[in-house]
C-alpha cells in the first residue's frame, strides 16, 4: 500500500506539468493571434488614413489651382474695366494683378471646396442634385458671366445693378445647388469675404471706384455668394471620386 500510494502520487506529479504546459501554450498562441490581428487592423487603418489624407491633399490642390485661375481671369476683368484699383507699385506682376490675390483666392477656394462636402456629411444631407461634371462646368460659366456682368453692365445706379446680380446669384444657387447647407455657407462666405474686403480697402491695400457700400461696391457680396456656391459644387464633385452619369431631374 505505501508503494502504490507513492506511485500514484508520482504519476499525478508527472501529469501536472504537461497540462500546465499545454494551457500556457494555448495562452501564448491566443496572445500571438490577437497581436497579429491587432497589427493587421492597425495596418489597415493606417493605410486607409493615408489614402484619405492623400485624397484630401489632391482635392485641395485642384481647388487651389482652380481658385488661382479664376482669380487671375476675373481680377483682370475688374482691373481692365477700372472697377478695382491697385497701387502702381504692385501692378508689374502677372496679369497686372497684385501678387497676393491669386494665392489668397486659391487658399480660400481650397478651404471652401473641402468644407462643403464635410458640412453635407455632418448634417447627414448628401447633396444629390445634378451631380455630374457637365453641371459643374455650366455653374462655372454662369459664375464667370455674373462677374463679367458686374464689370460690363451699365445701370442708372448701383442699386439696380446690385439687385440684378443678387437675382442672378440666387438663380445660380437654385439651378445648380438647391441645398440648405449650400445657401447657408454661401451667405456666410459672402459676409466674411465682404468684411475682409472692407478691412483691406480701409487700410489702403486697394480700392474700388464709385463705392456705394461703405468702402466697396454694393454688388460685391453677390459675387462672393455665387463664387462660394460654384467652388462648393466643384468640391462636392471632387469628393465623389468617380463622376456620375448625367441624369435628368
Amino acid at each position: 500500500m505505501p508503494e502504490f500510494g507513492h506511485c500514484w502520487s508520482c504519476s499525478c506529479t508527472c501529469r501536472r506539468p504537461k497540462s500546465t504546459l499545454s494551457a500556457v501554450g494555448l495562452v501564448r498562441r491566443a496572445g500571438q493571434t490577437m497581436s497579429l490581428l491587432a497589427s493587421f487592423v492597425i495596418t489597415v487603418y493606417d493605410s486607409l488614413a493615408n489614402i484619405h489624407t492623400l485624397n484630401l491633399v489632391r482635392r485641395g490642390l485642384v481647388l487651389f489651382l482652380v481658385g488661382v485661375f479664376l482669380a487671375l481671369v476675373l481680377n483682370l476683368l475688374q482691373i481692365q474695366r477700372h472697377v478695382t484699383l491697385f497701387p502702381e507699385e504692385v501692378m508689374a506682376t502677372i496679369f497686372s494683378s497684385a501678387w497676393w490675390v491669386p494665392p489668397c483666392c486659391g487658399t480660400a477656394a481650397a478651404v471652401v471646396g473641402l468644407l462643403y462636402p464635410c458640412i453635407d456629411s455632418h448634417l447627414g444631407e448628401p447633396h444629390k442634385f445634378k451631380r455630374e461634371w457637365a453641371s459643374v462646368m455650366r455653374c462655372i460659366a454662369v459664375f464667370v458671366g455674373i462677374n463679367h456682368a458686374s464689370a460690363k453692365l451699365d445701370f442708372a445706379n448701383n442699386v439696380q445693378l446690385s439687385l440684378t446680380l443678387a437675382a442672378l446669384s440666387l438663380g445660380l444657387w437654385w439651378t445648380f445647388d438647391r441645398s440648405r447647407s449650400g445657401f447657408g455657407l454661401g451667405i456666410t462666405i459672402a459676409f466674411l469675404a465682404t468684411l475682409i474686403t472692407q478691412l483691406l480697402v480701409y487700410n489702403g491695400v486697394y480700392q474700388y471706384t464709385s463705392p456705394d457700400f461703405l468702402y466697396i461696391r454694393s454688388w460685391l457680396p453677390c459675387i462672393f455668394f455665387s463664387g462660394g456656391v460654384t467652388v462648393g459644387n466643384i468640391g462636392r464633385q471632387l469628393a465623389l471620386g468617380i463622376p456620375d452619369k448625367p441624369h435628368s431631374d
